[in-house]
């Protein structure tokens, strides 16, 4: 028992460790970064937006929170760092500040691991706060979404809940974890103390409101909590205590969300939107220096202006703009940014990529980039489960796809098949997609713009609207189909919603809030090609508006994974899964 005692002791509080001096010119590589601390080092993920298992990586020594330097960093750091914070492992790690700048100190550079330790600080470096880096190299991680069993959850912020739907940082309806799936919360006696606990657990002040009636929108899947009655000095609003569910109990109409008092970023400052016919409209310009000037529209899509927006506090992105030649131009500046590409979560569009010196080869004022902005947006997402339960393979005779192969959903071995003898192998199954959001998902173009398809007798709406992959277990794709938007409409609604999108006569595409569009597995091209597929394991994934073409408050929950499995007759999924 003693030994036992011993050898935990020095696992947790590796208290006869002295701290290294920087490494002299002399030095062959670097030094162990080992802590004279007694207490065990603390780790916790930051930044933002993330999820609760990946973000900026910070470390508490000599009473300070500071961030490590992307420099020499590799997949054995995040291994250990993930380790350290209970997860199993790390899948990958970011650079650059992709979870944003951190303040401070930066406490470790040129982190080198071999993957085993028990502790970031058993790595070598360069030694405790010895650095020529800048927050703008701030490194993150990625850590595997399982916890190490038994693991005591005391250094990972925000593990349990989360906001989705809200405009800005720091709203959004609550989604809490619980047993591996992401619920709602329901909003009776919903109130600013328990509010108040929710924000604080992500890092945030205490709450300026709590908000009920789905204000942020509807969720899916389970509801699991109900009647919360935190004091308000809880750590986490799972030590509150709460009602369990049950089915009679609240509907998805009643989910909470919260607005919390955020720190104010002054990133408004160094953007501005003019021209338009409305405040949330415009040319967009930005100052870099002392100097105002337009953006390069080249390359300009609902990506970048959905960083705008958020900059902004206007909302998301309706539109990309990339010519703005009727907006009024009397005081049009120079060109002074080209070649912005974002990835869509940046807080502000100086954290995007862009070119270091000015090339826009149509550099006109009518070329400048624009916006318009919305405070609510549409939130696709796919049934994952109905996915798992309607798949099946048919093989179906070429003489049936003469319609399907002009819109391009076969493999491309079809063209070299003897037409009209033979068959296509077809992994079919059903697509029940849903607009959990706050606004209607309508497609992007015009209705002058859509095209018809005299053989399948109907108009497309948008060139793709949802990618089918077969991939292998490395993620190479082994076979792909797409389907255009045959036509957006409501299929259904939840009880009380009117549908308001029909394709028969032309109809308006879309699909409204509370409303979903049903692909059935019989409907041509609702499938995979796997005509040329072996046999064994793979990965069926679905992505929803791949291109982000149609703004939406949530891409993460635009992709559906499941495990497939296929023997050369029949096919098997399982753990279909969003996200």
């Amino acid at each position: 028992r003693m030994l036992v005692l011993t050898l935990l002791f020095g696992l947790w509080f590796p208290c006869c460790l002295t701290q290294t001096t920087p490494p002299s010119r002399t030095n062959l590589g670097p030094t162990p970064s080992s802590s004279p601390q007694t207490e065990r080092l603390k780790v916790r993920l930051a930044g933002y937006p993330r999820k609760h298992n990946e973000g900026r990586i910070e470390l508490f020594y000599k009473g300070e929170w500071g961030t490590i330097c992307d420099d020499d960093f590799s997949t054995a750091n995040a291994n250990v760092l993930c380790r350290q914070m209970g997860f199993v492992s790390a899948t990958g790690w970011t650079h650059s500040a992709k979870y944003g700048k951190g303040q401070g100190k930066i406490w470790l550079d040129n982190v080198l691991c071999n993957g085993g330790e028990k502790s970031i600080e058993f790595c070598k470096s360069r030694g405790w706060g010895n650095s020529d880096c800048t927050h703008d190299e701030d490194a993150g991680v990625v850590c595997k979404d399982e916890r190490i069993p038994g693991f005591v959850d005391s250094n990972v912020i925000d593990s349990n809940v989360r906001l989705k739907g809200g405009a800005r940082m720091g709203e959004g309806r609550v989604e809490v974890l619980k047993d591996s799936e992401w619920g709602t919360v329901c909003d009776d006696r919903w109130n600013l103390q328990s509010a108040s606990v929710v924000c604080r657990e992500l890092g945030f002040g205490s709450a300026k409101e709590a908000l009920t009636g789905a204000r942020m929108g509807q969720g899916m899947g389970p509801i699991h909590m109900n009647e919360v009655k935190c004091l308000g000095n809880e750590k986490s609003v799972w030590s509150c205590p709460f009602k369990n569910i049950t089915a009679e109990d609240c509907k998805h109409v009643e989910d909470a969300a919260v607005r919390c008092n955020t720190p104010y970023m002054g990133l408004e400052n160094s953007i501005r939107i003019v021209g338009g016919r409305s405040s949330y409209e415009g040319r967009v310009e930005v100052q870099v220096g002392s100097k105002w000037g337009t953006v390069c529209s080249t390359g300009w899509t609902t990506k970048e202006a959905m960083v705008v927006c958020r900059q902004l506090g206007l909302g998301y992105s309706m539109h990309a703009i990339t010519e703005t030649w009727y907006w009024d131009s009397s005081n049009v500046t120079e060109m002074v940014m080209s070649g912005v590409k974002c990835t869509g979560n940046e807080m502000a569009l100086s954290q995007c990529q862009h070119h270091k010196t000015v090339n826009c080869q149509r550099a006109a004022a009518k070329f400048a980039a624009g916006v318009i902005c919305s405070e609510t947006a549409s939130d696709l997402v796919l049934n994952a489960s109905l996915v798992q339960q309607t798949v099946y393979i048919e093989d179906r005779p070429l003489h049936m796809l003469y319609c399907a192969a002009e819109e391009n959903c076969l493999s491309k071995s079809a063209a070299k098949a003897n037409w009209p003898y033979g068959h296509r192998r077809l992994l079919r199954f059903s697509s029940e997609i849903h607009n959990i959001g706050r606004a209607d998902f309508k497609p992007k173009a015009g209705r002058h713009s859509w095209v018809w398809h005299a053989c399948h007798g109907h108009y497309h709406s948008m060139d793709i609207f949802t990618h089918y992959d077969l991939l292998n277990a490395n993620g190479t794709k082994v076979a792909e189909g797409h389907k255009a938007s045959f036509c957006l409409e409501d299929t259904d609604c939840q009880e009380g919603v009117s549908k308001r999108y029909e394709c028969a006569n032309f109809g308006d595409q879309g699909i409204t809030v509370g409303c979903w569009d049903l692909y059935r597995h019989d409907i041509d091209c609702q499938w995979i090609d796997i005509t040329d597929v072996k046999p064994g394991n793979y990965i069926l994934q679905v992505v929803i508006n791949p291109n982000n073409e149609v703004a939406e408050s949530d891409f993460t929950n635009n992709a559906m994974k499941c495990n497939c499995k296929y023997d050369g007759h029949r096919i098997w999924l399982h753990n279909c899964h969003i996200g």
